[in-house]
């Protein structure tokens, strides 16, 4: 099959079997034929976990400490002091009861991430058939569901990703933009990694990280080499 002149310059540069440093997969991706957008580098973890067991299956949440290149629209149901807290904060969207009955009506609720205080909680789940497929539902894991609003909204404007294991007990998740300076997106790569390594359930047996790789939206996927992450683990 031909290549196309994109495709013989990826090629060219990337050896399919070899693995790298993060540092060098990172310069890897950076120096990919650029596209007419400002790409995002995923990064995807394959655990050693089973994630068909509930206690196996890791999720939460990570404050990358370079943002990931975008602000994020805050959704907060909460009351009273909370409510006006999350207002000062920042929040998009701030509601309880009212905010319920109107995504009820729209069948939508138009945020990134929604937060919510442990009291909304009782009344939130009739949400759940509308916030639940888009990955929206509150959880107290990834620290969406917390009476401290002010510092949840502020971490979730400043670039907190959110990441779970898929049915293959993969975690995927952005780690910035490509226009990035190579070292921040390191530092963000290794902040995730940290957090990944700190939620290890108890119950997973053998290597828990087996293999990671990292990609820009329409890049290749580039391997790294597990020895130059696991030192920090």
């Amino acid at each position: 099959m031909r290549l196309s002149k994109r495709q013989k310059l990826i090629s060219d540069k990337v050896e399919e079997a070899q693995v790298y440093s993060l540092s060098e997969a990172v310069e890897i991706c950076k120096s990919m034929p650029t596209v007419k957008f400002n790409e995002t580098l995923d990064i995807s973890i394959n655990l050693g976990v089973d994630p068909k067991k509930s206690d196996q299956n890791v999720r939460g949440s990570s404050s990358l400490p370079h943002g990931i290149g975008k602000t994020a629209r805050v959704a907060v149901f909460a009351d009273g002091q909370e409510a006006t807290s999350a207002d000062k904060a920042g929040a998009d969207i701030v509601g309880y009861e009212d905010l319920i009955e109107q995504v009820k009506k729209d069948k939508n609720l138009e945020a990134d991430i929604v937060i919510a205080t442990p009291d909304c909680m009782k009344l939130l789940g009739q949400l759940g058939r509308i916030l639940g497929p888009k990955n929206l539902m509150p959880n107290p894991k990834e620290g969406t569901v917390t009476k401290n609003i002010k510092d949840a909204v502020k971490n979730a404007k400043k670039g907190q990703i959110r990441y779970k294991t898929d049915k293959a007990g993969i975690i995927h998740a952005p780690i910035g933009k490509m226009s990035f300076e190579s070292e921040k997106l390191v530092e963000n790569a290794h902040a995730l990694i940290d957090d990944l390594i700190k939620a290890k359930p108890a119950s997973a047996k053998g290597k828990y990280m087996k293999n990671i790789t990292i990609s820009s939206t329409m890049g290749p996927g580039i391997k790294v080499d597990l020895s130059t992450v696991e030192k920090r683990g």
